[in-house]
């Protein structure tokens, strides 16, 4: 493993103090006020995002998968980012991986020392049979988590591509990473509590890379998700209006269509036909 000696601005002390003696208003307002920084330095990474994009679209396109890899706050991001996938655009389940140290028990409750695992995450990768194809992504704001930065190095050993999302420059975790995405947001609020600047920054770097990827493998047309699955009334509604809004059916035509054919590009794709 590598050494942890490099700057941490994760670590670095809160520029506010006497937090406990603030008032609400006053709390909330400081927040905000550093909150306004995180799009600010995620805007500076976004040729890195461009490039990582780019790849895994290829990837993708060609029978790959994306995997995330994290820990803590960073694991259940890139696990969020992963389950939305499939009833946004419509993909399969096994197409983006969000993988957190712990397991799946780690999603709602902290397990101790499960992120100082050096080991763990391959044999999580290696149980989705994780290979040369895919793309595997570390998140971690220290950009030192052993679990993540383990992850990272045994599939560059193995040849896989891989990036990283951190919040500290020159990281161990940035060795192993083909991209690297590091997003300086600065000391947190809350001394070295990574779950809100960093954790938002890398929400919003996240949202982009999914987002933008299933724009480009097509998932989108226009700006509706006409490949979203139609797992409620809602989504059932806005289904309907996106097909009125795109053809001359009346609404009760469109639900007839969509009940027939079963997701929005399906009926589009029959009225072209006619």
């Amino acid at each position: 493993m590598q050494s942890d000696e490099f700057f941490k601005y994760t670590e670095q002390d809160s520029q506010f103090t006497n937090l406990e003696q603030m008032d609400t208003l006053s709390l909330l307002q400081s927040m905000n006020r550093l909150d306004r920084e995180v799009a600010i330095a995620v805007n500076k990474c976004i040729p890195q995002i461009h490039l990582l994009v780019d790849e895994i679209v290829r990837r993708l396109s060609s029978g790959g998968r994306l995997f995330y890899l994290g820990a803590g706050t960073s694991g259940r991001l890139g696990i969020v980012d992963a389950s939305e996938c499939p009833p946004t655009f419509g993909v399969a389940h096994g197409l983006v991986i969000g993988l957190i140290a712990g397991g799946d028990s780690a999603i709602r409750k902290a397990v101790e020392f499960a992120e100082d695992d050096t080991e763990q995450a391959w044999k999580d990768l290696s149980q989705h049979h994780c290979n040369v194809q895919d793309v595997v992504i570390g998140i971690a704001a220290s950009g030192s988590t052993p679990y993540v930065v383990a992850g990272l190095k045994t599939c560059k050993s193995n040849n896989i591509f891989t990036a990283c999302i951190t919040n500290n420059p020159s990281s161990p975790l940035t060795q192993f990473a083909d991209i690297k995405i590091e997003c300086i947001v600065g000391p947190e609020f809350i001394s070295g509590s990574t779950r809100l600047k960093s954790g938002t920054s890398q929400k919003l770097i996240l949202n982009m890379i999914s987002t933008c990827t299933m724009i480009k493998l097509g998932k989108v047309s226009g700006n509706k998700m006409i490949d979203m699955q139609l797992n409620n009334h809602k989504l059932v509604e806005r289904a309907v209006k996106i097909i009125c809004d795109q053809s001359s059916l009346t609404k009760e035509e469109a639900q007839k269509m969509l009940l027939q054919l079963g997701s929005v590009r399906s009926v589009l794709d029959e009225i072209q036909k006619k």
